[in-house]
């Protein structure tokens, strides 16, 4: 059987060189006689497989030496506590701008540990920093760079603040250029654009990482996890491994750059679609609009069912749209190639056509 056509919002599609490179390592890793996903995360093999993913993700990012780089479990979700509790101390205040599902679950988690600041809202858009609340003595201001669930974007990040910026790019990372010296803190969870879930990538200015206070959990602690690079305990070494190829694949395939120019043409090309449809409706701002999670709705929702059947017969899956606000997303992460987007925008224009006919 063909591979799908896989849109999924995460885990994702990864590049197929990588899965080929990781059925080659999965009985067999370099002659080991052991598997790569039985090598001890102490012996010589893994460190040499942690070093080199560490330095492909700096160079690729341009990371300098005054971060640091983690390779974390507990998913992005997990980063939702860490931040507070390691960029702020109990009483301090903490900025977020609300723009979405995601950037809301932030905000909930860090109420429960520190006084929160609300700068902006807005559910389709990204509130200009020109119209943000700022609060007096904040700690750090909190951003989701885009938000899976509606398919909205910063297209540009705040500038000059007078504070840390901390970013959630769990969506994104990867897939633009972005100058890393702009932020204090950036988390990404790995099941969209860096490997498999299970594994959450930690870039943060080492000067924001205080020792561990009294009281306070050496686990939930930045610098105990960074002093024991990233080993506090046993790592998810598989995805670890993955994440490694991951980054060869995307600097031996032109680099950062690269990817951008990729996930502009790609998104670019089915907004075209939607936009030119009777059809396909999709309410976000072109500004805003996320160029890794395009959502659209059906005019005659009656339909969607049998979008979804005819779709699934098209092999193109995982296109359903989230469950709090229901109709499509197609995730268009780095490893979705120009064929199965084409494949897609076909099979989009030919079910309109014959919706037409009836």
């Amino acid at each position: 059987m063909s591979r799908a056509h896989n849109f999924s919002a995460g885990p994702s599609a990864l590049p197929l060189p990588v899965l080929r490179k990781v059925q080659a390592d999965l009985l067999n890793y370099r002659g080991t006689g052991t598997s790569v996903i039985e090598v001890s995360h102490r012996s010589p093999e893994f460190v040499d497989i942690a070093e080199r993913a560490e330095r492909t993700l700096r160079e690729i990012l341009a990371i300098g030496d005054d971060y640091w780089v983690l390779f974390m479990q507990g998913g992005a979700t997990l980063q939702f506590a860490f931040v507070p509790l390691n960029l702020s101390r109990p009483g301090e205040t903490v900025e977020y701008l609300y723009n979405g599902a995601w950037s809301g679950k932030a905000i909930r988690e860090a109420r429960r540990l520190r006084s929160v600041h609300i700068v902006g809202e807005s559910q389709d858009s990204v509130p200009p920093p020109d119209s943000w609340i700022r609060a007096e003595f904040s700690k750090y201001l909190h951003i989701t760079s885009n938000e899976t669930i509606s398919g909205v974007q910063f297209r540009k990040f705040p500038e000059q603040l007078d504070v840390p910026l901390v970013a959630d790019m769990s969506s994104d990372i990867l897939t633009r250029v972005i100058d890393v010296n702009q932020f204090g803190l950036i988390y990404a969870s790995a099941q969209k654009n860096v490997g498999p879930a299970g594994l959450t990538v930690v870039i943060v200015r080492r000067d924001l990482c205080r020792p561990l206070e009294e009281g306070g959990s050496e686990y939930l602690n930045y610098r105990a996890h960074a002093e024991r690079e990233s080993m506090y305990n046993t790592p998810n070494t598989f995805a670890w491994y993955v994440a490694g190829l991951v980054f060869d694949w995307v600097k031996e395939s032109g680099g950062v750059a690269e990817m951008q120019r990729r996930s502009i043409e790609r998104s670019g090309r089915l907004y075209e679609v939607i936009d030119e449809s009777n059809l396909y409706t999709n309410t976000i701002a072109p500004e805003f609009r996320s160029r890794t999670n395009v959502t659209f709705n059906l005019e005659d929702e009656s339909l969607s069912a049998d979008f979804l059947a005819q779709a699934s017969k098209a092999n193109i899956k995982h296109i359903r749209g989230h469950r709090l606000v229901g109709g499509f997303r197609i995730s268009l992460y780095n490893a979705i190639e120009c064929e199965s987007v084409s494949h897609l925008i076909n099979f989009m224009q030919e079910f309109e056509r014959e919706c037409a006919k009836k």
